[in-house]
């Protein structure tokens, strides 16, 4: 009888010391990242409700997620009291879409712990993306239960800038920054917030300092460019435009933006190369765009070719008055005979009836026919 005790004490010691080597080892596989040899270690291990979370971590860190959740499911159910792997259950649900059932379980977790600030957050972050109306109210209530939390400070922040409520905003901000001051989201929304305010100064500030952290992307430059060319200050909103341009070589409005800087700078040949690039990329109506393209040209006492400039214009919008009085007073500058600048001004006159342009028009035609009896009196 001894004996047989003995064999059978050294079996289950035996049988014991192997599995506690098959849990070392996929603990070893799984913290060095070899997380597919770990999942079928995992599995061969005896006590099958000892591993079940670690099963599931497994299949997170190679993206199995369907296999992670029925895994994290048998936990749950297998260790109730395992408050840690409910929270990580619920996350993983958010993450694969299924929004209300990562709820119910963030709403189980409030009703263990109702103090801890991130299981209101996730949950507003479920509630959000299914357009619930609640889910700020789980990031006010984070924000309540931590001061600090900068996730739920951005959420709040952004809220607030979406209802243009711009001082409730800032002040969320700043709270943010108080904790965190390289926070790149909420300096963003700083910039943003003083850029709809329309106080373009302080906005240029916080965008610049998005830049000094390295921050860089289409939106930035092109804010701060238009923050720049509301200041006067073109030479600098040229080059961020033209940085904002690198994102996307195609843009025609912001070519022609460009163009109209370059305009403001009495560059004329710039402006005209950056409107003449906008006008070969739209497909839409482009009167007012041949319009300005006219005007630069006359600038450059190109007569003819603004005229021409301004045909398109007038062909793109036949009801641009506008392209057809600049037709007729470039012409009126171009043509040198009396004859044919009277002749234009007559079949303006005719033409454009109710023009906003009619009495200048008028008046001027009034000159010429004048200046024409003088000279024929000589």
């Amino acid at each position: 009888m001894k004996i047989i005790f003995t064999v059978f004490f050294t079996i289950v010691v035996f049988k014991t010391d192997a599995q506690s080597s098959v849990l070392t080892m996929a603990d070893s596989l799984y913290l060095n990242g070899n997380f597919s040899k770990a999942i079928q270690t995992y599995k061969s291990y005896e006590h099958q409700d000892e591993v079940l979370s670690k099963i599931a971590k497994s299949f997170v860190a190679i993206g199995n997620y369907q296999e992670a959740l029925q895994y994290y499911n048998l936990h749950v159910e297998a260790n109730p009291s395992d408050i840690l792997a409910k929270y990580e259950y619920a996350k993983l649900l958010s993450r694969v879409k299924q929004y209300e059932s990562s709820i119910e379980v963030f709403n189980t977790l409030m009703e263990i712990d109702n103090s801890n600030p991130n299981y209101h957050y996730e949950m507003g972050l479920a509630l959000e993306k299914i357009n619930d109306s609640t889910a700020m109210n789980r990031f006010m209530t984070t924000y309540e239960l931590d001061k600090t939390h900068q996730k739920a400070i951005y959420k709040i922040a952004k809220h607030y800038l979406i209802k243009r409520k711009h001082e409730r905003s800032h002040g969320f901000i700043d709270k943010g920054l108080e904790t965190y001051q390289g926070n790149t989201e909420l300096i963003s929304l700083k910039a943003q917030n003083y850029y709809h305010q329309q106080h373009y100064e302080k906005a240029k500030i916080w965008f610049k300092r998005l830049l000094d952290f390295g921050e860089s992307s289409e939106f930035i430059h092109e804010k701060l460019s238009i923050c720049h060319a509301e200041l006067s200050e073109y030479e600098a909103a040229i080059t961020q435009r033209k940085l904002a341009l690198k994102y996307n070589p195609k843009d025609a409005s912001a070519l022609f933006v460009l163009g109209t800087y370059y305009e403001r700078l009495n560059d004329f040949i710039n402006a005209e190369k950056y409107i003449s690039k906008a006008l070969k990329i739209k497909d839409v109506p482009l009167d007012y765009e041949y319009q300005k393209l006219g005007m630069i040209l006359n600038r450059q006492k190109r007569y003819q070719e603004a005229i021409m400039a301004f045909q398109r214009s007038l062909k793109e919008n036949p009801d641009n008055t506008g392209s057809a009085f600049f037709i007729l007073t470039t012409k009126d500058h171009y043509y040198k005979d009396l004859d044919a600048k009277i002749s234009a001004y007559k079949n303006f006159i005719t033409s454009y009836s109710e023009s906003p342009f009619l009495s200048f028009a008028k008046q001027r035609l009034s000159e010429l026919k004048e200046e024409k009896f003088l000279k024929n009196k000589e």
